[in-house]
């Protein structure tokens, strides 16, 4: 499978929304995370995600179709976040994130720290980006009485 990233536009909008809401509504469906799913997440801040100019918001393409996205926010050019990132659910198990996410560690050399969280009792997710490199901080958020969120860290390629 080929993918490529392709920044997002304010065009793109409305059929990222409908890709992240379609990703997400599982997770919200089984931890009502209401207030912080992106799921849940309005259009407009979808847009704000893609203007933002400490961000970059890319499509993902897989085989010339779009299948899902991901965003990358930093802070002083050296420290970098990820978050959301989404795949298609008719796209899922292809190996598609973890591709992704050494796409825009390559793309965003520069980086001295990378950045993450994500729910703790979605292991598979976990595991994703432990086998990536990202190691679990300690710092944990509790969501409701379902759910955690972990926060994870590693070293970008430009660590001093």
């Amino acid at each position: 499978m080929k993918i490529f990233l392709e920044l997002a536009t304010a065009e793109d909008a409305p059929v990222l929304h409908i890709m992240q809401k379609a990703a997400f509504q599982p997770l919200l469906d089984k931890y009502q995370d209401f207030e912080t799913s992106p799921a849940n997440e309005s259009i407009e801040r979808l847009l704000l995600r893609i203007e933002h100019p400490s961000g970059r918001f890319y499509k993902i393409i897989a085989d010339g179709e779009l299948a899902g996205g991901i965003r990358v926010h930093w802070r002083d050019n050296r420290q970098y976040w990820i978050g959301p990132l989404f795949v298609d659910p008719s796209y899922q198990g292809f190996g598609i994130a973890q591709e992704v996410m050494k796409r825009v560690e390559e793309i965003f050399a520069q980086a001295a720290t990378w950045e993450l969280a994500t729910i703790l009792e979605e292991r598979g997710n976990c595991h994703l980006y432990e086998k990536l490199g990202y190691e679990q901080t300690g710092k944990t958020e509790k969501l409701n009485g379902k759910t955690t969120l972990g926060y994870f860290k590693k070293e970008g390629a430009a660590r001093e």
